[in-house]
């Protein structure tokens, strides 16, 4: 039982008190198992495309001061490197999305009032995903006036 001086913690199943200080339990099967490991995983894979696509783009030759059109025109003219971008993206995306699904899983208690933010949450990062991916993969450079390529 909860004294003046400490705080009430929510009780878990069976009887238990859960103490919010050790964070999420790891899940022990279904989708929670599965979206938890993608997390861990995906979190590694986007580490390295993030640091790859940072030190190309910023610190390699000249810098940030060479990205311009011509630049990314002939940068996605090889499918190795719309590739990176689209992985970047989509993992980006999902991993983002899963955040904010656990996030809003721990924090809002009203089913009703959680689904809907769920909901949202899917649709934009849906519209994004559909979005980026028609730049990236119908992207033709010879199409846009002025280029010299």
């Amino acid at each position: 039982m909860a004294t003046a001086t400490e705080p009430r913690r929510p009780t878990a199943p069976h009887g238990q008190q859960r103490d919010f200080r050790a964070g999420r339990e790891r899940p022990v099967g279904g989708f929670e198992l599965w979206g938890w490991l993608f997390m861990r995983i995906s979190g590694i894979v986007l580490l390295v495309l993030a640091i790859g696509h940072t030190l190309i783009m910023t610190v390699v030759d000249d810098g940030v001061g060479r990205v311009d059109f011509g630049f990314v025109a002939t940068r996605w003219a090889s499918p190795f490197w719309r590739t990176w971008d689209w992985m970047l993206l989509v993992l980006a995306l999902i991993h983002g999305i899963n955040g904010l699904r656990v996030i809003t899983l721990d924090y809002v208690r009203r089913p009703g009032v959680r689904l809907t933010i769920n909901m949202v949450f899917y649709v934009l990062g849906f519209t994004l995903f559909v979005l980026g991916s028609v730049v990236v993969f119908t992207f033709d450079a010879s199409k846009w006036p002025g280029y010299a390529g």
